[in-house]
């Protein structure tokens, strides 16, 4: 291993106590022990038994938190879990240190496997939309339907100001970049978050913003934080050479599940130009275009990703409920198939 590496983070039993993961009223965290891994998740209580089940996949540097806003959207809807992928959120490292896209995407399939809740409508968002993406396409029968919110495929152009967060997986980029910021605040860092993955970060609000602060000044405090966002940051460039079946555009094609997806007009981390090769790739599918938002739509404007969802429900024939979640910004939705 370079000298300029990561060292591989503590094992999960030797790991110093930190704070606790914020937890939002009607919401719970549970630990679930798999080989390999052991995975936080998140879930908030259906409205009423029955529903079916959904499970939310976050993306690079976020957590479970993420969805949140979305979760009590749907509360009425699906039975709803968050995950935090390994390394992330409350989630420990894997025991192997792998961080690829193939192996977050076993992580799913194993949870999903060993608690028996598939199939689930899946949701997933930047790195966790290309993960949900292999995730369907391998397993089409733990998928209901795939929601996709600025899933980060491989792009030939990318965008300007992505190109520092892919940085993060040039060898010896990472200590480079936290000996640069070692005088940075929480307070600085989470704003700079909120200005690349938001439209419009005047829509965080205040509460959001302390609560942001609080988990970053968590983070932080994790021995494996930066070693965990620089090797699933690789993974996710590794993913981007593959060819043949393994191609991420490729298993695109082969996903069976009615797809939703969802990208933002002010997206500065996966271009909104991708969203016509998605919806030419995934054979049953929806685009929502929202001009005003970023990378995080389903935090910016959970009320419309959530009509939207409901809405390709209703479409797909797999539920009778067709009530509208409440309206908010503007979006563009149309049928999108190849």
């Amino acid at each position: 291993m370079s000298s300029t590496e990561l060292p591989s983070a503590p094992a999960a039993s030797v790991l110093p106590k930190v704070a606790t993961v914020r937890v939002a009223e009607g919401e719970r965290l549970r630990s679930v022990g798999l080989p390999g891994i052991t995975l936080s998740v998140r879930s908030r209580p259906p409205a009423r038994e029955g529903l079916p089940p959904a499970l939310y996949v976050h993306g690079l540097g976020g957590s479970s938190q993420n969805w949140s806003a979305l979760m009590e959207q749907l509360e009425d809807q699906v039975d709803g879990e968050a995950v935090d992928l390994p390394g992330f959120g409350d989630s420990p490292p894997p025991d192997d240190g792998n961080y690829s896209i193939t192996a977050h995407a076993r992580a799913v399939i194993r949870y999903l496997d060993a608690s028996g809740r598939g199939p689930v409508h899946l949701f997933g968002n930047s790195l966790g939309g290309a993960v949900t993406t292999r995730v369907a396409a391998v397993r089409p029968d733990l998928v209901r339907t795939l929601t996709l919110v600025s899933p980060a495929l491989p792009e030939i152009r990318v965008q300007r100001s992505a190109v520092p967060t892919a940085l993060l997986a040039v060898p010896g980029a990472t200590a480079l970049f936290t000996r640069f910021s070692r005088g940075w605040t929480a307070e600085q860092r989470v704003r700079g978050v909120m200005h690349l993955c938001y439209g419009d970060p005047g829509r965080v609000t205040p509460e959001g913003f302390s609560n942001a602060v609080e988990e970053m000044e968590r983070r932080l405090q994790l021995p494996y934080f930066w070693d965990a966002l620089t090797r699933s940051a690789r993974g996710l460039v590794n993913a981007y050479t593959l060819g043949g079946q393994h191609a991420l555009w490729r298993q695109a094609e082969r996903v069976l599940a009615p797809t939703l997806l969802i990208y933002g007009g002010r997206d500065q981390l996966v271009g909104y130009r991708m969203c016509r090769k998605a919806a030419r790739s995934f054979r049953d599918s929806r685009l929502l275009s929202l001009p005003e938002a970023g990378h995080v739509a389903m935090m910016e404007y959970p009320e419309v990703v959530a009509r939207a969802f409901r809405e390709l429900v209703v479409e797909a024939g797999q539920s009778a409920d067709g009530a509208d979640a409440p309206g908010g910004g503007r979006a563009v939705t149309e049928n999108a198939g190849g």
